[in-house]
């Protein structure tokens, strides 16, 4: 049996999303448990870390004991001979987790498993996707969701648009966007920058998920994560360089100069099978969400001021990095000089 809703919360992996939620969890003053594969990660000290294989059904059903929920962000590299390797059996042994510990199981996802849509996306349309990651995200998603079916176990699945903010940063709006925004250089993002495009805040997202883990009705439906309302990728952009108080500089890339970036950035090749989603309208119906647990979209102006903020004290960090680095060679070799 789960422990009570102020019990153990498991969040499986320690990328954006799941900082995200750890951060609003602690706020909350709730129990947090992380799990990744590593130890490279600097949490809050009130945080437990757990380092080990999410894959291993073992390893998790261990991790997940005592947890009243369990969010599953845990993602791989943006491969799919990778996803195709390690996506399945990460998904069943996190699943199996949440079934022994009964344990409420709150899914990230995204939006490939609808494929190429028409019209704003809602989360009764078909499962249609043409590419080879849209289809396993489907796949992805159905099997938790069939584990649900079965009476096995707890599952309501979050589902975002392209995300973006602290933390965020190898997505299409991340750190080829803002850095080079913030160093007044030209903003790399992809596709026609005139359309409509929803892009989901990190914060958002996370606070959706602690949401959907704390009311039962949510239990067993997948819910569209709200974004402030959707405007142009151009849009977007100048709003980054107001707040920046800098020329707008910004550039959309195609298919071309993504499989040209392809050569040198793996994850830009892997985006082309994607690219749909950039020539056409692109836009999340959120409105089952709103009207069931209400409108917790935070501006897109606000988010950018926020993601500007973090991304300012990244580069800072990895300056003074740098700067620890070279002068630890500089003293090696000035020892190896003498």
């Amino acid at each position: 049996m789960n422990a009570s809703q102020d019990g153990l919360h498991v969040i499986f992996g320690t990328g954006a999303l799941g900082m995200a939620i750890s951060k609003q969890l602690l706020a909350q003053g709730k129990r947090v448990r992380m799990v990744n594969r590593s130890n490279r990660v600097k949490l809050p000290q009130e945080v437990e870390l757990m380092v080990g294989n999410a894959a291993d059904p073992h390893f998790s059903e261990t991790v997940c004991q005592d947890a009243s929920v369990i969010y599953h962000c845990a993602g791989t590299k943006y491969n799919f001979k990778i996803w195709q390797q390690e996506f399945p059996p990460l998904q069943q042994g996190i699943l199996a987790g949440a079934i022994a510990s009964g344990a409420k199981l709150i899914y990230g996802d995204s939006l490939y498993g609808y494929g190429k849509v028409n019209a704003p996306m809602r989360e009764d349309m078909p499962y249609a996707a043409q590419t080879n990651k849209g289809k396993m995200r489907a796949a992805l998603a159905e099997t938790v969701m069939d584990a649900h079916r079965a009476g096995k176990a707890q599952v309501a699945i979050a589902r975002s648009s392209d995300f973006y903010g602290e933390g965020v940063l190898g997505s299409v709006f991340g750190d080829r966007v803002f850095i080079p925004a913030i160093q007044g250089k030209t903003a790399e993002a992809i596709g026609n920058l005139d359309l409509p495009h929803s892009y989901t805040y990190i914060g958002d997202f996370a606070k959706a998920m602690i949401i959907l883990g704390e009311r039962e009705e949510a239990i067993g439906q997948v819910w569209h994560v709200p974004n402030a309302p959707t405007i142009t990728t151009r849009a977007m952009l100048n709003i980054l360089f107001e707040e920046l108080g800098l020329p707008a500089k910004m550039n959309g890339m195609g298919k071309m100069m993504l499989r040209i970036g392809g050569v040198f950035i793996p994850e830009a090749a892997e985006t082309i099978e994607m690219f749909y989603q950039f020539e056409n309208p692109f836009i999340v119906d959120s409105s089952k969400f709103v009207k069931a647990f209400g409108d917790i979209a935070t501006p897109h102006r606000e988010a950018i001021r926020n993601t500007i903020a973090w991304y300012q004290q990244y580069l800072q960090t990895q300056a003074e990095l740098e700067q620890v680095k070279s002068e630890v060679r500089k003293s090696v070799q000035k020892v190896a000089a003498t």
